[in-house]
């Protein structure tokens, strides 16, 4: 039967775009892992447009809140408010991250202070005297974003460090492995992307189907687009595109039965929480890791947007909340299935924020940010890293109004999760080029 064009050209964009199946190339399966103490897990949480860690870790004995109280004026947070940090007394957490309290008081969370994009180490001096190289276009969002995400303080790179990892250790872990290393459940994104490896892009809530919006004619569209990839054409742009989609089918109808033939999680995600969405896709992945033999796997969730220049009170306590509701429930589906140890969880953000707050009763961009490390294998109840100066002007800012220099490269930072990932020392500096400049690779909270 003949097609007519507005069919033939509907069905050809079903054929050709990998993401209308919420799939990246080699499909989605690659989110699964296998079983055993073989099995490590990273995730990360991005927090885009920069998280004002000033307001998320607050200094908490007398003389340290009130000259936070002071400089931050209408962005101060009343003290009695505050979550106390029992392991570490003199500092507490914002009011509206209760789970993330318990786990650090519970030894399973960590704080890594002061953390940022650097080349070098740099100090407020070197910074202002230009006398250090420093990665391009600070305090941008777009560029930043991609600076933590592929650890090369450039914009110009287009491999992402978990892809890097991959291409360096994926054949040695996921040796028999059916599908690639890494998935994201927030979209395509720099950090999954390797030179040699490619990461599946899952939509959560929609593992095994594609989807259209044309009603009662996307059961016939999909028929005829499963039969379109099987056509021989002779042109190899199209071929390659059609072997991609074939996958896609392939993976999704083995995704569907791999998460069919398990339980539901007890767990209880929150409702109406995107991050606990995304958070809960990964852990019913995670819980049919046996089914393809994965043994390393690594996940990219985000929420957004951080980006308060006003009412940033109102707007943070609002993504806070969300935040630490959803990474709680995933840590508690991390010990339903017993993998609490074997699964590591962090943050990453574009950066932090103005510790003067602006004439919005928000913050501006900023640098060196604090972050927080979660799982059973942390070394936890405890703060990494040097906490700022809090002084406008003082040793750790990088101007007037509160920018403080970070005292910990993201390249670290991102180095110890890949160590005890299972990235040999041998191989850092393939993917974090600049770790050499740093005096360790490893900052002991896992």
């Amino acid at each position: 039967m003949e097609m007519n064009r507005r069919s033939l050209i509907r069905n050809a964009s079903l054929l050709a775009a990998g993401n209308v199946l919420g799939f990246r190339p080699f499909g989605m399966l690659n989110s699964l892992a296998q079983t055993g103490s073989s099995y490590k897990a990273l995730v990360c949480v991005f927090l885009f447009g920069g998280n004002d860690a000033n307001n998320t870790v607050i200094p908490f004995d007398t003389s340290g809140y009130a000259n936070y109280a002071s400089l931050r004026g209408p962005l101060a947070l009343a003290q009695n408010a505050l979550l106390p940090l029992t392991p570490t007394p003199n500092f507490a957490l914002n009011p509206n991250i209760p789970e993330l309290q318990a786990l650090y008081n519970s030894g399973n969370a960590a704080i890594v202070s002061n953390v940022g994009t650097l080349i070098q180490p740099t100090t407020r001096t070197t910074y202002l005297g230009g006398k250090v190289t420093t990665p391009s276009n600070l305090f941008s969002h777009p560029d930043q974003q991609l600076e933590w995400q592929n650890a090369a303080q450039s914009t110009v790179t287009q491999t992402g460090w978990a892809g890097r990892i991959a291409d360096a250790i994926n054949i040695t872990y996921n040796v028999n492995a059916q599908i690639p290393m890494i998935a994201s459940v927030a979209g395509d994104t720099l950090f999954c992307n390797g030179s040699n490896t490619s990461p599946a892009s899952v939509t959560p809530g929609n593992l095994g189907n594609a989807s259209c919006s044309e009603g009662t004619e996307c059961a016939g569209q999909l028929a005829t687009a499963q039969q379109l990839v099987s056509l021989s054409t002779g042109l190899s742009l199209v071929q390659a595109d059609n072997a991609m989609t074939s996958n896609a089918y392939s993976y999704a109808a083995s995704l569907t039965a791999a998460t069919q033939s398990v339980a539901a999680l007890k767990t209880v995600f929150p409702a109406n929480n995107g991050l606990a969405s995304q958070l809960k896709q990964v852990a019913q992945l995670i819980q049919v890791r046996a089914a393809l033999g994965v043994q390393r796997q690594i996940f990219f969730a985000g929420i957004g947007n951080f980006d308060t220049h006003s009412d940033q009170i109102t707007l943070q306590s609002g993504l806070l909340a969300s935040i630490s509701a959803a990474m709680g429930a995933f840590y508690n589906a991390t010990v339903e299935l017993g993998v609490q140890s074997e699964v590591t969880t962090f943050t990453m953000s574009d950066f932090s924020r103005t510790f003067q707050p602006n004439s919005n009763t928000g913050s501006d961009h900023a640098w060196g940010s604090h972050h927080i490390v979660m799982g059973g294998a942390v070394n936890g109840g405890k703060m990494y890293g040097t906490f700022p100066t809090l002084a406008l002007g003082g040793p750790d800012d990088s101007g007037s109004n509160g920018r403080w220099v970070p005292t910990i490269s993201s390249s670290q930072y991102a180095a110890t999760l890949a160590e005890w990932f299972g990235v040999p020392t041998a191989q850092l500096s393939t993917v974090f080029p600049y770790i050499g400049n740093f005096g360790t690779t490893s900052l002991g909270f896992v």
